[in-house]
């Protein structure tokens, strides 16, 4: 039975959100193509932290993520908990799917924040000395749809030095042990309705090549 994880970052509501509106059709998809293959119900767990965002990490956070659970403060306690449920969702899903807006050639901050909150040593990564970082979340799978306004950002296209979006996402979840990832990217999504219809239908249409590969 697949778990997925499905989160939107976004900040404005579902219904207006191109990035969001991905990662339903992408959602869909997989549920129904599983159902149609006769395997087990996924199990969906939605959370949308763009219109809910996460707080920014503080003193209390930082002490908290350096203290051993059994002598941190209750202020300390405090500060940590969402951390941990968030991080918990990690272990306990098989399959994230994501929907991330490109802001200013990068992510919006309510995913920064979240990056902030999931990325900690000791529960999403490991440190040694000689070798160096070891991610804990080896054998997760992660989707990740964007909107972007304008195109041109892919592999030998004019903007793809300015594209901070894919590369972030790739070196935050490497570090946790995260490397399956996939991108759908929604292009061009400001240069007129004709031309933002067109690039929808092709996310779609590799919407479904991914599900079919995967399920």
């Amino acid at each position: 039975m697949t778990r997925i994880l499905h989160i939107d970052f976004s900040p404005r509501s579902v219904e207006r959100s191109h990035s969001s509106k991905l990662t339903r059709d992408f959602v869909t998809t997989f549920v129904e193509a599983q159902r149609d293959s006769g395997g087990p119900e996924p199990i969906v767990t939605y959370r949308n932290l763009g219109v809910s965002p996460v707080p920014l990490i503080d003193e209390a956070w930082i002490g908290a993520a350096f203290t051993a659970p059994e002598a941190r403060t209750s202020e300390q306690q405090s500060a940590i908990a969402l951390s941990d449920a968030l991080i918990d969702d990690l272990y306990t899903h098989d399959l994230y799917v994501f929907g991330v807006p490109m802001y200013n050639f990068g992510v919006t901050g309510s995913f920064k924040a979240y990056i902030d909150q999931i990325v900690r040593v000791g529960r999403t990564f490991g440190y040694d000395p000689v070798s160096g970082p070891m991610g804990l979340l080896a054998g997760k799978r992660l989707i990740v749809l964007t909107a972007r306004g304008g195109g041109g950002y892919g592999p030998g296209e004019p903007r793809e030095a300015a594209n901070l979006q894919d590369p972030y996402i790739r070196a935050a979840f490497g570090l946790v042990g995260v490397t399956d990832i996939t991108f759908i990217h929604g292009n061009n999504l400001s240069l007129g309705d004709a031309v933002r219809e067109q690039s929808l239908a092709a996310a779609h249409s590799q919407i479904q090549e991914v599900v079919t590969a995967r399920v």
